[in-house]
């Protein structure tokens, strides 16, 4: 039984507008852990929803979404805090390494297990009678596989597809090499970067820090946290190459 769902969205999200037609959405309710970034790219002709948070109440009524206009939703991975939202969205893309796990949504990929463990997994129930323990994704097939070097096109905007493995086997990111945005996803942000799940590579993972030392962009949006600047976030590469 999935309990994604009956909750007031305006009750449940805190956004943020960032600017440059890209609105930051959050759940303040989860526990820190599991509190990740919803992104609403609002495009020209087509809107981007980067990532679907963890699906306990409805996300798309946060969204603003204008009748009739394409909606692609982007998972920047497989993990339970990313996708639990992705079934609400028609045209869903992610990356081919892990492309087979939205099939089914199970727990050894998107490690929801761990969600449904936690003490304290919410402040505030989502719904009444919720219980972590009942709590289940969604399936959510993808609609377009993407690989490194693939584009996303909004009418007025491209974003680069780039892998970034390491957190987990399938981690991408979004450039905007024009405007200077880079959706960051779970690949870099603020605070310890989680590389000791099942899943997660080490080699990998300071491999991507590399590369993302080499990247020029003005800001990065995180899966977690604050939006970084590009020094903030070349200063928490090296300081993980260096541990």
């Amino acid at each position: 039984m999935s309990l994604t769902a009956t909750g007031e969205a305006s009750d449940w999200f805190s956004r943020e507008a960032l600017g440059q037609g890209i609105t930051r959405i959050w759940e303040p309710h989860v526990h820190p852990y599991f509190r990740s970034n919803v992104f609403h790219v609002r495009g020209r002709d087509v809107d981007l929803v980067i990532d679907g948070g963890m699906g306990l109440v409805h996300l798309r009524p946060m969204l603003d979404l204008l009748p009739g206009k394409p909606i692609v939703a982007i998972a920047t991975h497989i993990h339970v805090d990313h996708v639990g939202a992705l079934s609400e969205f028609e045209t869903r893309v992610g990356h081919r390494e892990e492309s087979a796990f939205f099939e089914d949504m199970a727990d050894e990929h998107t490690l929801a297990h761990l969600f449904r463990a936690q003490p304290d997994a919410v402040s505030r129930s989502p719904q009444e009678a919720w219980s972590p323990q009942r709590f289940q994704i969604r399936p959510a097939p993808l609609s377009r596989i993407l690989d490194e070097g693939c584009t996303i096109e909004t009418g007025d905007r491209s974003f680069l597809v780039l892998h970034l493995p390491g957190h987990s086997p399938g981690s991408l990111g979004l450039l905007d090499e024009r405007n200077g945005d880079f959706l960051a996803g779970d690949a870099i942000y603020r605070g310890r970067l989680v590389d000791d799940l099942p899943g997660s590579d080490v080699q990998a993972y300071r491999k991507t820090m590399q590369r993302l030392l080499q990247i020029e962009f003005s800001r990065a949006c995180c899966g977690h946290g604050e939006v970084i600047d590009q020094n903030e976030l070349r200063s928490i590469a090296r300081a993980y190459l260096d541990s």
